[in-house]
C-alpha cells in the first residue's frame, strides 16, 4: 500500500501523460480538462477520503463536509474503493452537498437544485467530449490510486463474505 506522498507524486507525474493520451480521442481542450480532473481526482477526490488522509486534509476548513462520508463508509469499503462505483459515489456525495447548499440559498436568490440539475444536463448535451474527458480523468486517478494500493477490487462487505468456520475442538468431557 502506497503512502499519501507516493499517491500525490504519482498523480502529479501521470497527469500530463494522461492528458496526452486523451488528446487524440477528445481534442486538446477537453484533454487538458481531463488532465486537470485527473489532478483534482487524485489530490482532492481520492478514494482515501474515507480516512483522515492528505486528500481529506486538503479540504481545509471544508473538511467537516466529508465527516458524514467517513462515518458512513469503512476504509477500503466496496463503495469507496471500487473502480467506477467509488468515483460515482464521491461525485454523488459532492452533488448532494451542492444540492443541499443550493436548497438552503434559494431564499436569497440562489439557484434551485432543479436548476443546477438542468444546467448539468445541458452541459452533458452540449459538451459531451469535455464531460467524458473529465470523467475519464477522474476515474483514471482512482484506478491509479487503487493499483498503487494493490487492490483494484476491494473486499466484499462482511455480510456477503463466506463465514469461515473454526475447527470444532473437543472438550475434555467429550473425549
Amino acid at each position: 500500500m502506497a503512502s499519501g506522498r507516493d499517491h500525490d507524486r504519482a498523480t502529479t507525474i501521470a497527469s500530463l501523460p494522461l492528458a496526452l493520451l486523451l488528446m487524440p480521442i477528445f481534442g486538446g481542450g477537453a484533454a487538458a480538462l481531463g488532465g486537470l480532473m485527473f489532478l483534482i481526482g487524485g489530490l482532492w477526490l481520492s478514494p482515501d477520503l474515507d480516512t483522515h488522509s492528505r486528500a481529506f486534509q486538503r479540504w481545509g476548513p471544508l473538511r467537516p463536509l466529508w465527516w458524514p462520508y467517513q462515518r458512513l463508509l469503512r476504509h477500503r469499503s466496496l463503495i469507496s474503493h471500487s473502480p467506477v462505483l467509488g468515483s460515482a459515489g464521491r461525485l454523488l456525495y459532492l452533488a448532494g452537498l451542492i444540492a443541499g447548499l443550493a436548497w438552503l440559498l434559494q431564499p436569497w436568490g440562489g439557484p434551485s437544485p432543479g436548476q443546477l440539475g438542468s444546467a448539468l444536463a445541458r452541459l452533458w448535451q452540449d459538451q459531451r467530449a469535455m464531460s467524458l474527458a473529465m470523467l475519464c480523468g477522474l476515474e483514471a486517478s482512482a484506478w491509479l490510486h487503487l493499483i498503487q494500493d494493490g487492490d483494484p477490487v476491494p473486499r466484499l462487505p462482511r455480510l456477503l463474505r463466506r463465514q469461515r468456520r473454526k475447527p470444532h475442538r473437543r472438550t475434555r468431557q467429550q473425549r
